[in-house]
């Protein structure tokens, strides 16, 4: 990709990237780019946008049925408990929405000209929220969403597609000491998870850095959840991803879905005491294995 916009950026006059990085207000820049974008659509023809709906993996059709969607959306709202609140998010977010805050490299993001990126991980999006409500003194936040989510990287195999939607998690609260907040997080988090994918579901954690995290999940966690929850030593994905120990969520092997602490609010916030806890599934995947 980089070499890609390199050569792109040799076809215009020299300082021309400094004027459009550095140069230009975000307000100026969006003018200059609305105008390109009114004169290239105005060349767009009838033919043209058949066949970039054919053609574009970014604007073709989802292959699950709605119907049946619908009816997993509907059970995972009703199986949710009380203490969180759903949140009806926009499909469109700030700039660096992921790549602020989380590893995230921008190209992976649709950004817009306005300033904006389309909404590709909605626990992200969430976890500012939560930021907001915190420095407005609540408490403790529970927040949940449901969203269609875009991907700019490329997905290979069968059913996937640049578009599909995800059911999120996300918690946020003050840090008490000996990982005490963090165990109380987890299991608000395993217990709605476990609720959702019933006996079959596969929970796990993996410590990426040691901590007092693994005390509490023997002596708190596990009490408390009363199921199984085990421990991944194999896994090595997002392990700069989150900050110390993820989860997985699954059944049956399907890759359902994933979780961790992220040090979003605390990054957000400025306040190296706040805890952050995120957690998804796909719900088209829990759709076709069964929901």
């Amino acid at each position: 990709m980089g070499q890609v916009s390199e050569r792109f950026w040799a076809k215009l006059p020299e300082g021309s990237r400094d004027a459009l990085v550095n140069g230009l207000s975000q307000s100026e820049l969006q003018s200059v780019l609305l105008d390109v974008t009114r004169a290239r659509a105005a060349k767009v023809t009838p033919a043209r946008l058949l066949q970039r709906w054919q053609q574009d993996r970014f604007v073709r059709p989802s292959t699950i049925d709605p119907r049946e969607l619908v009816k997993t959306q509907q059970r995972l709202w009703a199986s949710l408990p009380e203490k969180f609140e759903g949140v009806q998010l926009s499909p469109v977010t700030p700039l660096g929405t992921c790549s602020a805050i989380a590893t995230i490299n921008q190209h992976q993001v649709v950004s817009t000209i306005r300033g904006t990126e389309v909404a590709s991980d909605p626990t992200n999006e969430l976890a500012i929220e939560a930021a907001v409500r915190r420095r407005a003194g609540q408490d403790r936040v529970h927040l949940a969403a449901c969203q269609r989510v875009v991907r700019a990287q490329q997905f290979d195999g069968p059913g996937m597609s640049a578009h599909f939607e995800l059911f999120v998690l996300v918690s946020s609260a003050r840090d008490t000491g000996s990982c005490r907040t963090e165990a109380e997080l987890l299991i608000d988090h395993l217990r709605f998870w476990h609720d959702v994918l019933g006996d079959k579901a596969e929970l796990s954690f993996t410590a990426f850095k040691e901590s007092a995290l693994r005390d509490r999940i023997e002596d708190t966690v596990r009490p408390a959840l009363g199921v199984a929850f085990t421990e991944d030593t194999d896994r090595t994905k997002s392990g700069s991803y989150y900050a110390g120990t993820a989860l997985g969520i699954d059944r049956a092997g399907a890759g359902l879905g994933d979780g961790g602490f992220t040090t979003w609010t605390a990054d957000l916030l400025g306040d190296a005491k706040e805890r952050c806890l995120t957690s998804c599934i796909s719900t088209e995947g829990l759709t076709v294995t069964g929901a």
